[in-house]
């Protein structure tokens, strides 16, 4: 005869005398002393890490009070952990001293992992145009690639913005289309690239030098040199035009970086050194600047007067 006795699954021990406070803890992330020796950087991180004014004050804090926000990594195939996030941290650590650094470790694939690395770096007061535009690239290549997926539901949420415009909107740009902007950036030359981030040359006429194809950009830093000057936006539409039709030689970039620009022919500019040679040193610039206007309205009146006798 067959036992009418329904099969019943015991328990194990372990979930017999576990709480569900402690159920809940294990899925909790934890936070991992690390050894910074096996801490990777993000592959292609678009974000410079330098030892400047900044980086000293950081790992001056670390020293006196530790890493106080753990920074986020995943695992390695190849061994140790990659960097998602706290690169800066890392390397302050370095510098203060320290051998392991607190890090959460969680499993994210290449798009979140990208995603999270952008977004935790965006939240710094200054950004290089490089580092803005090669973030922005990164970014919207992860979406790109999510909203092709059918196991992710996350797109969903944003379905009504575009990929760039959710770049634009987590960024705190006005558009998508200056995101696009920024990534076109990425098509310079590294040595113009360089120059915008040093101010060299405005984001503008940046914009407008990425259409040129990369060996005139080459030939344009030759012109530069050679005319001691810097597109300004005109000059640089013109070039880009020049190289869409097909026209732009070394000899017209040369023609066109010669040019005298506008603004310095209506601009006349004073070091304050030149300045303070006529004032006494408790004069602050406003002042000076008040005094100078002072003496041109009254050797204009005296001009005036003696143009009339």
């Amino acid at each position: 005869m067959k036992s009418s006795a329904k099969k019943v699954e015991l328990a194990s021990v372990d979930d017999l005398f576990s709480t569900e406070e402690s159920r809940a803890d294990a899925q909790r992330e934890k936070v991992l002393e690390i050894p910074l020796s096996e801490l990777h950087p993000f592959k292609d991180h678009p974000f410079k890490v330098k030892d400047d004014e900044a980086m000293m004050e950081t790992a001056d804090s670390i020293r006196q009070y530790g890493v106080l926000v753990p920074a986020i990594a995943r695992p390695d195939p190849n061994g140790g952990y990659e960097l998602v996030a706290g690169h800066r941290r890392h390397r302050a650590s370095e510098l203060a001293g320290k051998d392991t650094m607190p890090v959460i470790v969680r499993d994210l694939d290449d798009d979140q992992a990208t995603i999270i690395m952008v977004d935790s770096n965006l939240q710094r007061e200054s950004l290089l145009p490089s580092e803005r535009a090669f973030a922005y690239k990164m970014k919207l290549e992860a979406i790109k690639h999510q909203g092709a997926r059918t196991d992710l539901t996350s797109v969903q949420v944003e379905q009504k913005l575009s990929a760039r415009d959710r770049v634009a909107k987590d960024a705190g740009e006005r558009s998508g289309i200056q995101v696009m902007r920024y990534i076109r950036l990425t098509e310079l030359i590294p040595e113009l690239l360089d120059m915008v981030d040093e101010k060299k040359i405005a984001f503008n006429p940046a914009y407008e030098l990425s259409f040129l194809k990369k060996e005139e950009q080459t030939q344009l830093l030759d012109a530069m040199d050679s005319e001691q000057a810097t597109p300004s936006l005109s000059q640089a539409q013109r070039l880009k035009k020049y190289s869409q039709e097909g026209h732009l030689t070394l000899d017209m970039m040369r023609v066109i970086m010669g040019e005298e620009k506008k603004s310095d022919l209506d601009k006349i500019t004073f070091t304050s050194d030149t300045l303070r040679k006529y004032f006494p040193r408790s004069y602050t610039p406003a002042r000076m600047q008040e005094t100078i206007i002072k003496l041109l309205e009254a050797w204009q009146r005296k001009r005036q007067r003696d143009q009339e006798r």
